[in-house]
């Protein structure tokens, strides 16, 4: 009797776990648009917070004055700079606005990732040389 109440016990644990397998265990589906939009918005915030430090870059390259021999070359830099985050800012809203889950949409949306990941290393690229441009405090003492 011991052994028919352990199939028992067995058996229904065999039960219990194929019903978690088939359905009891559900679930939620991804959704791929949600998901794309909080990254889209991640990624807008950051470009945000790049574009701040970019504008007190700015500041502090015009407070040093025309004498500081890197004068021009940084305010191009980051002028440049700060024009192309507005652009991928704009990408990036153009991009969460839009449906992942719409099949015929997602060839132009991948164009349009493959762009702002462009534009985002060229403003990498181009504030490594900000930052090496940039003056220090040997460079504020002397004006």
């Amino acid at each position: 009797m011991n052994k028919n109440r352990a199939m028992s016990v067995q058996s229904e644990t065999i039960h219990k776990l194929e019903n978690e397998e088939t359905g009891a265990r559900l679930v939620a589906p991804f959704n791929f648009n949600k998901y794309a939009t909080i990254k889209s918005m991640a990624e807008g915030m950051l470009d945000v917070t790049l574009l701040m430090s970019n504008a007190k870059q700015l500041a502090l390259v015009i407070n040093q004055g025309s004498e500081y021999k890197f004068y021009i070359p940084l305010i191009v830099l980051i002028c440049l700079c700060l024009l192309i985050q507005v652009v991928i800012f704009l990408f990036i809203i153009f991009i969460a606005k839009t449906n992942v889950n719409e099949v015929e949409k997602q060839k132009k949306l991948n164009q349009w990732n493959i762009i702002v990941t462009f534009l985002v290393g060229t403003t990498l690229f181009l504030n490594v040389f900000i930052t090496a441009l940039m003056p220090g405090k040997k460079d504020a003492m002397l004006t």
